[in-house]
């Protein structure tokens, strides 16, 4: 469970906001939305993917202290999977057409001899 940044009293996950003193925990009264929040007093840009790569569009960059979108670089740089190890097209997918073709050709040939 966690807990409130400022009195540090545990709060439900889907809170709102904090029942003991009313910080805003998820961002625009919704559940769904996580609000992060910087720390020490330090912004949040700092340690953000998108301040990094320069993709961000939040109207406080880079002086923003709470954030929607933050994405810290420390847990972000696990390596991409190439798309070859998600999905392994099976080989005679890959070929359907070449397999189609000889059927029919083996079709073809069979009712010429029969």
């Amino acid at each position: 469970m966690p807990s409130c940044p400022r009195c540090n009293q545990a709060v439900l996950v889907t809170a709102v906001t904090c029942s003991n003193c009313g910080l805003e925990l998820k961002a625009h009264g919704h559940p769904g939305i996580d609000l992060h929040r910087s720390q020490s007093g330090s912004y949040l840009c700092d340690t953000c993917v998108y301040h990094q790569d320069d993709s961000c569009t939040f109207p406080q960059r880079p002086q923003a202290t709470t954030c929607t979108l933050y994405v810290d670089v420390e847990t972000a740089q696990q390596p991409m999977r190439a798309a070859s190890e998600i999905y392994v097209i099976p080989w005679w997918r890959k070929h359907s057409g070449w397999l189609m073709l000889a059927a029919l050709i083996l079709i073809s040939i069979a009712l010429v001899i029969i």
